[in-house]
């Protein structure tokens, strides 16, 4: 449920879940997660407008994004293969949690529906920068709710 108050809440303090149900898992530490746009379909296709959303899949700005650190883990990667052997993607509610300044307490929620992988991306790899190796995960989703 969305807490309201009078001023902002900062946007460092977040969760995600991978629909397991385990924001709190080590490979659920995300840094970073780009929202879609939400648009009604008749924005695109001239339609009366329907209380659906446009489904994602098509341009980049239709998918949730989300970035992390390279782990080790093979989770998003075994996620996005199983949709690239052209099986049935294994879809997913994937929740953001964005908390308070306590760390613990959910102010806001957004639940993505059906969500699967379309895309898995990795940073250039430079010794001579000794930066962070990063994933990046791009998904599809139906349908989106906020709470």
């Amino acid at each position: 449920m969305a807490v309201t108050r009078d001023r902002p809440y900062g946007n460092s303090n977040f969760l995600v879940d991978l629909g397991d149900g385990d924001g709190h898992a080590t490979t659920a530490g995300f840094a970073e997660v780009i929202f879609p746009e939400f648009r009604f379909a008749a924005a695109d296709t001239g339609f009366p407008q329907t209380p659906s959303t446009v489904p994602a899949g098509g341009a980049d700005s239709n998918l949730l994004v989300l970035k992390r650190g390279v782990l080790g883990t093979l989770d998003l990667y075994h996620w996005w293969h199983s949709n690239r052997q052209g099986r049935s993607p294994q879809r997913r509610t994937v929740r953001i949690d964005l908390l308070g300044e306590d760390h613990a307490t959910v102010v806001l929620t957004w639940s993505f529906r059906n969500a699967y992988p379309v895309s898995l991306a990795y940073s250039p790899l430079r010794a001579a920068e000794g930066g962070i190796a990063t994933e990046t995960l791009k998904l599809a989703f139906e349908w989106v709710e906020m709470s």
